[in-house]
């Protein structure tokens, strides 16, 4: 028979503990934890942005969460997004902040508010808004009084925001801590010298100023002023030390993957090694972890940062882009932390015992009361090891953690998968009546290509000067376009009257469009994280006046590093010419009367919208391909069922989308990810860094697009297409992504829950054997021994149910007949 289960007592450990937020009012710490009304506690947290999702997802979100063992969620605050303009707020929509906290709150979960407000977190601009660029003598991030003045007035625009509403834990709300700045001792600090360090001390004192109950966090910051608790950011944090013995031992950023790039390949971080990482952790006494990004979402819009970070913001977390779970690393990460929630109270008062075994093989003991718990681990990367822990043998494998919550029993190794493997399919938009996908017919129209008029202007310019002006300085980022235009009169006798000459441009990037008196003459963009370059194309002038309008296009304004402020984009001082190389000739038109015009005709018209003034003039007949600056516009039925709805752009270039007025972010499916550096097996036992584990190589970055069913209609819905490059959409296509098949390769004496999500049922148990047998995913295979129970025992319990409940052990699927003292269950279902 089975030995006894703890997944019983880990529940009911866990319904105590969320069930006790209500009366959680009084919050402090000391140097083994987090107290809550006294009582020190584990808290186990999950990054969810909410503009990254929609307010009705949030609470799917975070009941997902919880029930995955989660017991807090954090999120930073997004200034750039709630003050786009300055002392002009907006907390609609995916920005209700108040609202995306008290869904928290009502679910009995903490709550963990980052209000940096720089964020960092691949976020345009790392969240600080593009006019402070505007104000006279600021530099951001350091002691400098017009950036200090601004940050506190937003800072305490929120601060106040969350007392009125009564949402910091000192006031009966889920709040019970807040982060003051953001990693600003890994780029700054030293950048600045004093002024840094005196920049740190006041955003102490500011945050300290506010008397909100709570304590307030830094992370990265080895000098946080007491009594701000420092906290660590990384893949790994187990050797981290807080700056005080009376602070506890804090990871703010456990990176469950790694964000993705246009042109990149995908980030993978095996749970195997996220869970080696979290059990490492407590091992050696840490309180709070939170996983960055437990769900990470979509950049909608122009939100992205980078430069270049995809419009997909899926970060390989626990929750995939769309809400659903991410298998296995969601259920392995929930077992684990099911365990360490129903022994919190040993491992945060117990008496710590650490055995060093030798290579790197290390047991750690936590008492108290009586109760004994035990981690094994093996730092390990090439070998399993086997140990004698009080009068009994235990094997770890390499790279992992055992778990003895009661020093005897192995309740959890982190190597040791007893999760489902879910395989995601995308499935057509069928028509209503669910027969055939839906096609669709398109509709189209030219973006008109900005020229001098005759007199000289341009409609709607925004400045001209005899300069080359820096792009964010002008668009002020309320566009990704801005257009350079200036005018050049040859006359017949000119060098370069009616001869093929070379433009050259040299540009900051991230795209330049360049077209020469309306004619489109070439595209470049920045690759490889080199966004300055230099465009040059030949080109044929005309006797009398030419028109030439350069486009410049930005991706993503940088999140990160030194000096954001000063990072040139676009055609930056140029130069800008024209070159007869074969005469040694140049043309310098940097000089020259440039006029400048921000954003797109179409976006002025309002071609993204779904009714406008404009609407009749949309052509259906002799639909333009490969054709850059062109809109697309269709119409399609809403997908039946409740499964996360996508849209395939594959076979466009690069532009932005949009449902039903949405937007729903930028698109670039025609950059693809390099063919080589995705390895045929990634072993987890590594340290992890965002280049390793990578999938999809000489693939489309990014094909499909997340359509949040909240922008959908119940009949026609609208998709808009700006397409930049030039493409098709002959093979765009609806789709929905549900569960396709189910894999797991449990060990016994546990329980394997398997699910297809979503209201789909198990229709086929394609293979299922007990015993030791061999093979992945989709390639099982039986090994030398069996148990004769375990197909039909499989087949009776889950076809056609959406969930069943699978026992590992002979008492249930027979006896096996191996001679091991480990048997494995392996299954794949089909949904």
């Amino acid at each position: 028979m089975a030995r006894p289960s703890y997944c019983v007592l880990m529940l009911c450990f866990a319904a105590l503990l969320f069930g006790s937020l209500s009366s959680a009012t009084d919050i402090s710490f000391d140097g083994r934890g987090l107290k809550i009304d006294g009582e020190r506690t584990l808290i186990l947290s999950g990054s969810i942005h909410y503009p990254r999702s929609t307010p009705e997802m949030w609470l799917d979100l975070i009941k997902k969460a919880k029930e995955g063992g989660i017991n807090a969620i954090e999120t930073y605050v997004f200034w750039d997004a709630h003050e786009p303009m300055p002392r002009q707020y907006d907390f609609s929509g995916n920005l209700d902040l108040v609202r995306f906290i008290k869904t928290i709150q009502n679910e009995g979960l903490y709550a963990i508010l980052r209000i940096g407000p720089y964020v960092c977190a691949e976020w345009n601009y790392g969240g600080l808004p593009v006019w402070l660029n505007q104000i006279p003598n600021i530099t951001f991030r350091t002691n400098n009084e017009a950036f200090k003045h601004e940050m506190k007035n937003f800072t305490t625009f929120i601060v106040n925001m969350m007392n009125h509403e009564n949402l910091f834990a000192s006031q009966g709300g889920p709040i019970i801590l807040a982060q003051i700045e953001n990693e600003f001792g890994l780029v700054k600090q030293g950048h600045y010298g004093q002024d840094g360090k005196d920049y740190v001390q006041w955003c102490a004192d500011l945050a300290l100023s506010f008397d909100v109950g709570v304590p307030w966090i830094m992370c990265n910051q080895g000098d946080a002023p007491q009594p701000i608790i420092n906290t660590c950011n990384g893949f790994y944090c187990d050797q981290s030390k807080p700056n005080n013995e009376n602070s506890p031992k804090m990871w703010t950023e456990n990176w469950t993957g790694w964000f993705q790039g246009w042109g990149g390949s995908r980030p993978h971080r095996d749970v195997k090694d996220v869970a080696f990482a979290v059990g490492r952790f407590f091992q050696y006494g840490g309180s709070l972890m939170n996983y960055y990004m437990y769900h990470g979402g979509t950049n909608f819009g122009h939100t992205s940062g980078g430069p270049y970070i995809t419009t997909s913001y899926d970060y390989d977390a626990p929750l995939d882009e769309y809400g659903n779970l991410q298998q296995p690393k969601w259920g392995h990460l929930r077992n684990l932390h099911l365990i360490l929630l129903s022994v919190q109270k040993t491992l945060l008062y117990g008496y710590k015992r650490d055995i060093d075994y030798g290579n790197m093989m290390s047991a750690t003991v936590y008492n108290y009361e009586g109760k004994c718990v035990a981690f094994l681990g093996n730092a390990n990367k090439l070998e399993d090891l086997t140990i004698n822990f009080q009068d009994n043998n235990y094997t770890v494998p390499r790279w992992s953690v055992t778990v003895l919550p009661d020093c005897f029993t192995e309740a959890y190794n982190t190597a040791k998968i007893n999760s489902q493997t879910s395989i995601m399919v995308n499935r057509p938009n069928q028509a209503d009546d669910g027969s055939e996908p839906y096609k669709l017919l398109w509709v189209w129209r030219r973006e008109i290509i900005e020229d001098i008029m005759k007199n000289g202007l341009v409609r709607d310019s925004v400045i001209t000067t005899n300069k080359l002006l820096d792009h964010l300085s002008v668009t002020n980022d309320t566009s990704d376009y801005l257009w350079y235009m200036t005018r050049l009169d040859v006359n017949p006798g000119d060098p370069f009257c009616d001869k093929t000459v070379t433009l050259h441009v040299h540009t900051y990037g991230h795209v330049l469009h360049a077209f020469v008196n309306s004619r489109f003459i070439g595209t470049q963009f920045g690759i490889n994280g080199k966004y300055d370059f230099v465009f040059e194309k030949n080109v044929k002038l005309r006797p009398g006046t030419n028109d030439i309008s350069l486009v410049s296009v930005t991706v993503g304004l940088q999140n990160f590093g030194d000096d954001i402020k000063d990072v040139p984009i676009g055609i930056h001082g140029g130069p800008v010419q024209l070159i007869d190389y074969a005469a040694n000739i140049t043309k310098d038109l940097s000089t020259n009367e440039w006029i400048y015009k921000v954003g797109i005709h179409g976006i002025k018209q309002q071609l993204n919208k779904v009714h406008t003034r404009h609407q009749h003039n949309w052509r259906s007949e002799a639909l333009p391909t490969n054709r850059p600056f062109v809109w697309y516009k269709t119409t399609f039925p809403s997908p039946l069922g409740t499964d996360p709805v996508v849209v395939d752009l594959l076979g466009l270039g690069k532009g932005e989308a949009w449902v039903n007025g949405k937007s729903i972010g930028r698109y670039w499916p025609s950059i693809t990810a390099p063919k080589d550096g995705c390895p045929y097996k990634c072993d987890y036992n590594q340290s992890y860094d965002g280049g390793k584990c990578v999938t999809n190589c000489g693939k489309s970055t990014q094909r499909y697009y997340h359509i949040p069913r909240e922008f959908l209609d119940d009949r026609e819905n609208v998709l808009v297409l700006f397409e930049e490059f030039g493409g098709t959409p002959d093979d765009v296509t609806v789709q929905t992504v549900t569960v396709g098949t189910v894999c797991a390769h449990a060990y016994d004496n546990n329980n394997l829950q398997l699910s297809c999500q979503g209201g789909r049922v198990f229709t086929d148990i394609r293979f299922a054997s007990f015993g030791n047998p061999e093979g992945t995913c989709g390639s099982f295979k039986k090994g030398t021994c069996e148990a004769p129970w375990a197909l039909s025992y499989i087949q009776n319990n889950c076809l056609g149910r959406e969930s069943c409940v699978i026992p590992v052990s002979e008492y249930y699927l027979g006896p096996t007949g191996c001679h091991s003292s480990e048997y494995r269950l392996a299954v794949e279902a089909v949904c």
